[in-house]
């Protein structure tokens, strides 16, 4: 799924030179590439929040703790390998990891109150 990337605003303004169009075109290409892999990042983390709740659910279920601080460690030392491997900053891998594990937990502490609560009848 794209969208429209015409690039209007790059440099179009009163007294902004003039862009060659094979710029413009190279330029909405890669934006359109851009835009496609924004899509599957998004359409990914979706899978992976499904595959968690299903963890929290599994957790809850067994009195489990919603984190697990030894397995999270592990998650954010292999991201950060793969990164480097990518030629990807480990550091920004590691605190978009850690952003996604505390959202994770959150679900998961949510999950496990819901469970834990009482129902009315």
């Amino acid at each position: 799924m794209t969208t429209s990337n015409t690039p209007t605003g790059d440099a179009c303004g009163p007294g902004a030179p003039a862009v060659d169009p094979a710029v413009r075109e190279e330029l909405a290409r890669l934006r359109d590439s851009i835009d496609n892999i924004d899509a599957a990042v998004v359409h990914m983390l979706a899978e992976r929040f499904k595959a968690t709740q299903q963890v929290g659910h599994l957790k809850a279920r067994h009195q489990l703790p919603p984190a697990d601080p030894a397995r999270e460690a592990r998650q954010i030392e292999r991201l950060r390998t793969l990164a480097e491997n990518a030629k990807l900053d480990p550091a920004f891998a590691e605190k978009f990891l850690t952003f996604i594990i505390a959202e994770v937990i959150r679900h998961h502490e949510r999950i496990a109150e819901d469970t834990a609560a009482p129902t009315g009848g």
